[in-house]
């Protein structure tokens, strides 16, 4: 049993957690270049001024990509790179330096994955009220324009957003990631609306791109169930498309349900009027331009039963069970079940364009990097994705493993690795780690061995 013929392997990175060259060749400032320089906002007071000086060593990256066996890379775009006031004026040499990348991952018989937002707004944009700006949506389908005349003639695999979770979530509800800001249920509300239009017109602009496929990477816990039992796996499901009233923003469903079937959760409609932004029609038509894939970023999920009084019970974690440096839990056989419901539901072949884990990695005695935990979490998790591949139901389409090297990850700063390959945040050298070779072997068996 191994993944289907033309099945994509792949590794995936950010621009912002790893391309380093804040100032550099006429780039505008985002919102995590000052974000990341807030007192407090980052773990140790880090930042992403340089991550892994990606933009120096671009071409070392790639070939190690090729390394690996890899035929797709997921990358995103830095916006403020491209256009450093959000709109209007092109920037010349950070537009030619995707360039470059995308030539050079091309030449290696890599299929790059763009991603056009991982979550760093130009500032400039930020300042005329970000996702909280109606505006946004005609912000971001002029960026989409400018990805579309720059890189369509040969990129052909598009995301528009990455987790749009956390970047209203974590960056306006939570305030723990750019732009750090706290706003009340009609400004989340009022933000997801325009998120979704955002998404909406830039889906619209990449789809004229001859031969485009086009998606967006969603986050948020998908539920296993706690036996093969019918009622649970029916308990399982609904959980996962569930509503959650009171984080409208930390589900799949709320993004998910406008995007596939043009309509929101009939729960969001029941914060009334006085909370809910004004929806028309040609919104969610907009809103739900036809997509050809669901691609999922997936860690760690839950587990639940259906109740003897019909209800949905929650299976706790076993006393002492292994967590991720993270905190978080190691559930592999979410794997299976979550791309098999996004099937079911939504009907579009399925992507995990994010899985992996954080570990205490360091450089043993003898100059390598042994991340014994990294290599079984890696298969315990295929082996559950394979399943769901060769199910008979559910179409899987590729696997992005996250990361291809150590970062900045975000609020935690350098402290966690979850790359293939260990990155020296001094000198910038990369070391493939034990888990780099293990990737590169079930990559060349195409699954069949795990």
């Amino acid at each position: 049993m191994e993944f289907g013929k033309n099945f994509y392997w792949g590794t995936a990175t950010a621009a912002y957690q790893i391309e380093g060259g804040r100032n550099e060749d006429g780039k505008g400032e985002s919102i995590w270049d000052v974000y990341s320089h807030r007192d407090g906002a980052i773990a140790r007071g880090e930042n992403g001024d340089h991550a892994c000086d990606h933009y120096h060593r671009m071409s070392e990256d790639v070939d190690l990509m090729k390394g690996l066996g890899v035929n797709a890379y997921r990358f995103s775009l830095a916006w403020s790179r491209i256009l450093p006031e959000g709109t209007g004026r092109l920037n010349t040499k950070g537009a030619d330096f995707y360039n470059r990348l995308i030539d050079k991952l091309l030449e290696n018989g890599i299929t790059p994955f763009l991603t056009l937002y991982h979550w760093d707004l130009p500032q400039t944009l930020q300042n005329r009220g970000g996702f909280l700006n109606p505006e946004m949506a005609d912000w971001f389908e002029e960026y989409a324009e400018r990805v579309k005349e720059l890189y369509g003639d040969r990129v052909k695999n598009f995301m528009t957003i990455n987790e749009p979770q956390c970047v209203l979530g974590c960056g306006y509800r939570l305030g723990v990631h750019a732009p750090g800001i706290k706003v009340s249920l009609k400004e989340q509300l009022s933000a997801l609306h325009n998120l979704l239009k955002s998404h909406g017109k830039a889906a619209r602009v990449l789809k004229t791109i001859k031969g485009a496929e086009v998606g967006y990477a969603s986050c948020g816990y998908t539920y296993a169930p706690a036996s093969e039992k019918k009622e649970d796996i029916e308990a399982a499901y609904e959980r996962t498309f569930a509503f959650e009233g009171e984080n409208p923003l930390g589900t799949i469903s709320s993004f998910a349900e406008p995007i596939f079937l043009g309509k929101y959760p009939k729960e969001y409609y029941e914060y009334g009027e006085e909370l809910l932004p004004k929806i028309t029609e040609e919104d969610m038509k907009l809103i739900s331009t036809p997509l050809d894939f669901f691609a999922l970023n997936i860690y760690e999920g839950k587990k639940v039963y259906r109740k003897a009084d019909g209800g949905i019970g929650e299976v706790e974690p076993k006393p002492g069970s292994p967590k991720t440096q993270m905190g978080w839990e190691i559930t592999p056989e979410n794997m299976y079940w979550g791309p098999k419901f996004l099937y079911k539901r939504y009907g579009k072949k399925v992507y995990i364009t994010e899985n992996g884990v954080s570990l205490a990695d360091y450089v043993f005695s003898d100059g390598k990097i042994h991340d014994t935990y990294r290599t079984e979490y890696l298969r315990t998790y295929l082996k559950e994705l394979r399943r769901a591949a060769n199910d008979g139901e559910t179409k899987i389409a590729g696997y992005f493993h996250w990361s291809l090297m150590d970062n900045f990850e975000w609020a935690e700063g350098y402290k966690q690795r979850f790359g293939l390959i260990y990155v020296d945040f001094e000198t910038f050298e990369r070391l493939p780690k034990d888990s780099y070779y293990e990737y590169a072997k079930i990559v060349r068996e195409n699954g069949k061995n795990l």
